[in-house]
This record gives C-alpha cells, structure tokens and sequence, in this order.
C-alpha cells in the first residue's frame, strides 16, 4: 500500500514539474516575442541566436544572461544596458553604443565591436578571445580579470581603462592609447603595442616578456617589477618611466643594445 502511495506521490509531482516547466517556456517564448517586436526590453536569459537587432534602440535593456550567439547588433544602441552573463560570441556589435554597458562575465570570444563606443562599460570578467575591437572607443571602461587573448584592438582608445590582471597576450595593440591605463598584473606576453601610447599607465609587475614595444611611448609609466625579457623596445620613450625591479633580461633596448 505505501509502496502505491509512493508511487502516485511521484507520478503527481512529475506531472507538476512538467506542467510547470511548460509554462515557464510559453512565458519566455512570449517574453522572446515581446522584446523582438519592441514591446519590451527586459528579456533576462531569453534564447534568441542570430537576432536581428540591427539598429534597435536597445538603451537599458535588461538581456541579463540572454543567449544572443552571432546576433547582429550593427549600429545598435545599448546605452546601459544590462548584459551581464550573457553569451555575445561571434555576435556583431560594430559601431554599437555600449556606453555604460554592464557586461560583466559575458562571453564575446569572436565577437566583432569595429568602431564600436563601450566608453565607460563594464566587462570584468568577461571573455574576448579573439574578439575585433579595432578603432573601438573604451575609455575609462572595466576589463578587470577579462580574457582577451589574440583580441584585435589596432587604433582603440583605451585611456584610462583597467585591465588589472587581465588576460591580454598576443593581442594588437599596434597604436592604441592608452594614457594613464591601469595594467597592474596583466599579462601581455607576446602583444604587440608598436608605436602605442603609454603615458603614465601601470604596469606595475604585469608580463611584457616578447612584446612588441617598438616606438611606444611609455613616458612616466610605471613598470616596476614588470617581465619585459625579450621584449623589443626599439625606438621606445622610457623618459620618467620607473623601471625599478623590472626584469629586462635579452630586451632589445631603445639604444639599439640588447639588455643582459
């Protein structure tokens, strides 16, 4: 008799799941459908791949956790929108406005933000392998902890961004500024920084060993403690640059020489 009891408890409970599990479905298809027809702009962990957002006014949208994979989001307007968690991989954002954007721990690998303006944002956390964010505006924004290894980010303007121990080696970064930045443990093994602008960043202990610093203007930077072994500073300026404790062990030096 227990054993009969049991039994219906458990078949009354799976019905009650199923049921359950249905209609939290249906509510996110009719949310999906809603925020794609402009009727809303909350749509926290919808499921919409290849969304076409071209040019949607999505300003403080709530897409927090949103699956969004290779979404066209061209020339988009995300103004403080929420995407934190959300996956953007091979998604298109170029020439989006991102500013004040919440983007942590999103997932962009491969994405494409061609000129795009993330001024402000946040993307601590967040995955960028690969992603090309070339002539990008990023001033003052958040890449604390991301990981951005191979990312493309020629001719960006990254003054006053933090990328503290960030992931950031073998990305080009072949004459992007960034004036007064924040790299304090970033690790840029292998990058390529040929005629960047450095002044006045922290560099404090990050890892420069074989990057490519050749004409970089690293004036008044802090790069104490900093791996710059076999690096090539060619024709870099080092004017007020702190260099206590750097290792500069086979670097090739602004001079010409190589360093013991």
């Amino acid at each position: 008799m227990a054993s009969n009891r049991n039994c219906h408890f458990l078949f009354v409970m799976s019905l009650a799941v199923g049921l359950w599990l249905g209609a939290a479905a249906g509510a996110r298809a009719e949310g999906e459908a809603d925020f794609l027809a402009g009727r809303t702009k909350a749509c926290p962990h919808c499921v919409l791949p290849n969304a076409p957002l071209k040019r949607k006014d999505l300003a403080g949208a709530d897409l927090t956790g949103a699956k969004l994979t290779a979404a066209v989001l061209h020339r988009a307007r995300l103004l403080r929108a929420t995407l934190a968690g959300a996956d953007l991989t091979n998604a298109n954002l170029n020439k989006t406005d991102l500013k004040g954007a919440t983007l942590a721990r999103a997932k962009l690998d491969e994405a494409m933000l061609y000129e795009a303006d993330a001024s402000g944002a946040d993307f601590t956390g967040a995955a960028l392998a690969g992603a090309k964010m070339q002539r990008s505006r990023l001033i003052r924004t958040k890449f604390d902890g991301a990981a951005m290894h191979g990312a493309l980010l020629i001719g960006a303007r990254l003054d006053e961004a933090t990328l503290r121990k960030a992931d950031i080696s073998a990305v080009n970064l072949i004459e992007a500024t960034l004036r007064r930045a924040d790299l304090e443990g970033a690790n840029l093994n292998g990058s390529g920084l040929i005629d960047a602008v450095l002044r006045e960043a922290n560099l404090k202990g990050a890892d420069l060993s074989e990057a490519d610093l050749f004409g970089a203007d690293l004036t008044g930077a802090n790069l104490a403690g900093a791996n710059l072994s076999d690096s090539r500073l060619t024709r870099a300026i080092l004017t007020g640059a702190n260099l206590d404790g750097a290792n500069l062990k086979g670097a090739l030096m602004p001079d010409g020489s190589v360093h013991d």
